[in-house]
């Protein structure tokens, strides 16, 4: 088993700190408790899922856990597809920087390992029918860098 930690985007992280950060600000200032404690609650709650996104490769599955929110199963024989992509939709993803997996006949999941190489080549090794649409050719480099070891 190998586990990967969820990337954590720059850009939401920024967001987060200055929406949640102003809006504290505000209530230090007006001096509404309630409102700041449900605000902390709020940040806590952020972090929790910050800190419990992750991604787990088994050799016949990936088990995709987001907090207590997301708690998923895909089996790695029915990944057709890899490609990047920075598709906003709710995800269990903590970055823009993401990976879209499509497996079964239907099915599409958004995630992004911090480790996107090596998450990808270990996919790869279980299931080599994988197709895989990247557009970056660091990454790409990467990527046939472990597959010719």
């Amino acid at each position: 088993m190998t586990r990967y930690n969820s990337k954590i985007g720059f850009g939401i992280l920024l967001f987060l700190i200055i929406v949640l950060g102003g809006i504290s600000i505000l209530m230090i200032y007006n001096k509404i408790w309630i409102g700041l404690l449900i605000i902390l609650l709020v940040i806590g709650f952020v972090g929790y899922i910050l800190l419990t996104t992750y991604y787990l490769i088994t050799d016949k599955k990936i088990k995709i856990k987001s907090g207590f929110m997301v708690n998923k199963t895909v089996p790695i024989d029915l990944i057709r597809e890899i490609s990047e992509t920075n598709n906003p939709l709710s995800s269990p993803a903590n970055s823009l920087d993401r990976l879209e997996i499509k497996y079964s006949s239907n099915g599409i999941i958004l995630i992004s390992p911090k480790d996107k190489s090596g998450f990808i080549n270990q996919l790869i090794k279980i299931n080599p029918n994988i197709e895989l649409i990247i557009k970056n050719k660091e990454l790409l480099k990467e990527i046939n860098n472990h597959i010719d070891e």
